[in-house]
């Protein structure tokens, strides 16, 4: 653990990919906090010994001209805060378009900022989301089989961002006209080839991609990065994956000293008694997990969305979902608010027909997200519980704006990029609350859909298997 200077810092191009990184450092002795917005010195200060920090964004579902008016002044803001690397985290899955979400257009307002001598790409994570990186190709694995990104059953049709190209330098080359180029496998047996392959390919190409197949190569991307990033003039800007929080800088950092990876900011917490859980998604393993949920006694309160997007009737339609989980948790349950029961449920279109009949001049996915917002805290607040779950990541940014959080710090593992957060906020109701935000397809890491159970019982035991 450093004692004043800061590692790494990085920004989570959407909510729970945000607190996916901030495990991968927490399960690896580096003590990291998430913020909302950029930290002042003030801010800063309120934590002892931090090693890294990290801002909780959006960008993901950005248009280019909204990333170029939102990412400048939190890029400057972390230029302040001199960290050797910013990581602009994606997700391991990379997907992106000229449209929405661009990467490429985040290179570009970074390099206006940090002017990096190359941005390398490194989206590789073995562990713990099964991505591989061969010849600049991207593979994802899912259900036990593996996919190239372009035929992955869920990323190929990926409704906003459909990932119709493997080759990362293409499919990137498509949001910028900065020159890419790649290094291979061949490259990354050895420390020296790898260097030198980086060093020839950077005298052309601006943004370097990286291979990726095992976690010894990992070892070496980290080790690489942090050798530019501290021989540099400047910040490095990196891009890709929490493969660099959750093996590839980690692994350096501990084998030079700067890190203990034993020592652990990441462990199990008590059981309680009870936990309230807000589920926006319509995945099919979150409703796996509504279920399970309620086979093991749950109660379940499903909120009548048509009503909630209907400005004339959405006041009655919270007051009684909040009414009806007040009584669950009051007679000593655990309670799941639902919206949706996986993507067939008819209550997805019958709402979008409301809504769009009702004639609101905003988008569905963010007025439902902050009515659920509002039904969570008014539940919080009343029920004085001490942990608390959301389900979906969109869900998870309107239901964190709506409870005056300023940031979170990983305490506990539940499942691969879904952990258990401490809560800082200058709400007393909210503050010190536990809560884990989980993504549609996060799961425990078994054969049982007990997520929002794990949550209930404070987690799991620390996988020390990682650290291989």
């Amino acid at each position: 653990m450093t004692d004043t200077e800061l590692l790494l810092a990085f920004y989570g191009d959407d909510f729970t990919g945000s607190t996916d990184a901030l495990e991968g450092l927490a399960d690896n002795g580096v003590r990291a906090v998430l913020f909302m917005e950029p930290p002042t010195p003030a801010e800063l200060e309120r934590f002892d010994d931090l090693d890294a920090v990290g801002v909780a964004g959006v960008s993901r579902s950005m248009t280019p001209e909204e990333m170029t008016a939102e990412l400048p002044s939190i890029f400057e803001r972390f230029a302040d805060l001199d960290a050797p690397i910013v990581h602009y985290k994606v997700c391991s899955t990379f997907d992106s378009s000229p449209e929405v979400g661009s990467i490429g257009t985040a290179i570009d307002v970074a390099q206006e900022v940090f002017d990096s001598p190359f941005v390398p790409v490194s989206q590789g994570t073995e562990v713990p989301h099964g991505r591989f990186v061969a010849f600049s190709n991207l593979f994802a694995e899912q259900g036990g089989e593996m996919y190239r990104i372009d035929r992955h059953p869920t990323m190929r049709d990926h409704p906003v961002t459909p990932m119709r190209e493997s080759d990362l330098r293409r499919h990137l080359g498509e949001q910028t006209d900065r020159p890419i180029g790649g290094v291979d496998r061949r490259f990354l047996e050895s420390y020296t080839d790898l260097a030198s392959a980086v060093d020839e390919t950077a005298v052309d190409d601006e943004i370097v991609v990286l291979d990726a197949l095992d976690s010894d190569h990992l070892a070496r991307i980290g080790h690489l990065l942090w050798d530019r990033a501290t021989d540099a003039q400047g910040q490095l800007f990196a891009v890709g994956s929490s493969g660099l929080e959750h093996h590839a800088l980690v692994s350096h950092w501990d084998e030079i000293g700067l890190i203990d990876r034993t020592e652990s900011f990441f462990d199990k917490r008590d059981p309680v008694d009870r936990i309230a859980v807000m589920s926006g998604s319509a995945s099919a393993e979150t409703a796996s997990q509504i279920e399970w949920a309620s086979d093991h006694g749950f109660q379940l309160v499903s909120i009548d969305t048509e009503r909630l997007v209907d400005p004339d009737e959405a006041a009655e339609a919270r007051d009684e979902v909040v009414e009806s989980a007040l009584d669950a948790l009051d007679a000593g349950e655990s309670v799941v608010l639902y919206s949706a029961r996986g993507p067939d449920d008819p209550a997805i279109d019958a709402t979008r027909e409301r809504f769009e009949a009702v004639g609101i001049d905003e988008g569905l996915e963010s007025y439902l997200g902050r009515e659920q917002g509002r039904i969570f805290r008014e539940v919080l607040q009343r029920a004085d519980l001490d942990r608390a779950c959301v389900a979906g990541g969109d869900t998870s940014s309107h239901v964190v704006s709506q409870l005056n959080l300023q940031a979170l710090e990983a305490v506990a593992p539940v499942a691969p990029g879904g952990p258990l957060c401490r809560v800082y906020s200058d709400e007393e109701a909210f503050d010190g609350l536990e809560i884990a935000l989980k993504g549609g397809q996060v799961h425990t890491e078994n054969d049982e859909f007990d997520y929002f159970g794990a949550v209930e019982r404070g987690g799991v035991e620390r996988d020390q298997t990682k650290r291989t």
